[in-house]
């Protein structure tokens, strides 16, 4: 399903940039479907057919949406940083598949059925949320994830009634820093888990044992894993740190004031890029801003 998903990615952005040197205009979404569904016919690409439709559709759809965002970012309509156009999937890089409500179901056995696919038993972090009627919240669409480490998961979206938190006085002023990675108004200073300079030494290691396999090998995709699996273990390190911490003062604090840095300046400085990097601070600031919007 991957394999077919990321084919359809390819095919769709070389046919987009094959026009684009033509002159001729971009191909709409529609274009795309109706070029998909003569593939499907042909002997080269027949074995599409044997995955369901939902996330190949899904794929163009990206693929479009991703167009839009450049030709916005480039025609200033777009806030934030430039986006850049859409590029080709690799096979070895993070897969993903998205199924909307007519491609999947919850089963009561607490699995997952997918088209063409069919049940997957899943470990669940957490349960779904309840709508206003106080019933479990049914999923508008479900995406399947895999990253470089080989891990699968699967991400709902769904639409819930939040609870806000009980209001209080308490307010925090938060100044971020790299020896400590927060020193509130109250004087309480919080380190950070430094998960990647803890590791560095670990990375180099794996990452020259990488460098000397031969490419396409067997030993060289295990290697891969090793130095994936370790890259994913840091991620998750700080991720997790950063999630307890941004919720532990959206929690017992009605007000939060947080400097506003120029994180993407600061990263120009060769000799604190890494450390910067290391902490995440925007991240944290992402955080606070989307959990404080549905707590508050």
């Amino acid at each position: 399903m991957f394999g077919c998903c990321r084919v359809v990615w390819n095919d769709a952005l070389a046919f987009c940039q094959e026009q684009y040197i033509k002159g001729e205009k971009k191909p709409s979404y529609s274009d795309l479907c109706r070029i998909l569904t003569q593939t499907k016919k042909t002997e080269e690409k027949e074995w599409l057919g044997e995955v369901s439709s939902v996330p190949l559709q899904q794929s163009l759809k990206h693929l479009d949406q991703a167009y839009s965002n450049f030709f916005n970012s480039c025609k200033g309509k777009r806030k934030g940083k430039k986006v850049k156009s859409p590029r080709f999937k690799k096979r070895r890089s993070k897969q993903s598949a998205r199924f909307t409500e007519n491609g999947f179901q919850l089963r009561e056995n607490r699995k997952i059925y997918l088209a063409k696919i069919g049940e997957i038993e899943v470990i669940w972090s957490r349960e779904l949320p309840f709508d206003a009627q106080g019933k479990p919240a049914k999923p508008s669409s479900a995406t399947i994830l895999k990253d470089s480490a080989d891990r699968y998961f699967v991400s709902f979206v769904v639409e819930f009634n939040p609870q806000q938190l009980p209001k209080n006085d308490n307010s925090v002023g938060i100044d971020l820093g790299i020896t400590d990675f927060a020193t509130l108004s109250n004087g309480k200073k919080i380190k950070s888990p430094k998960p990647l300079k803890k590791r560095l030494k670990g990375l180099r290691k794996l990452s020259r044992n990488l460098s000397r396999k031969q490419k396409g090998s067997k030993r060289r995709e295990v290697a891969r894993k090793r130095l994936a699996k370790l890259h994913a273990k840091v991620k998750d390190t700080r991720t997790d740190f950063l999630h307890k911490l941004s919720t532990k003062i959206i929690r017992e604090n009605q007000t939060i004031v947080l400097e506003d840095l120029n994180v993407s300046g600061m990263m120009k400085n060769r000799k604190l890029s890494r450390a910067i990097s290391d902490l995440g601070w925007r991240s944290f600031r992402t955080m606070l801003d989307a959990k404080s919007v549905i707590w508050a």
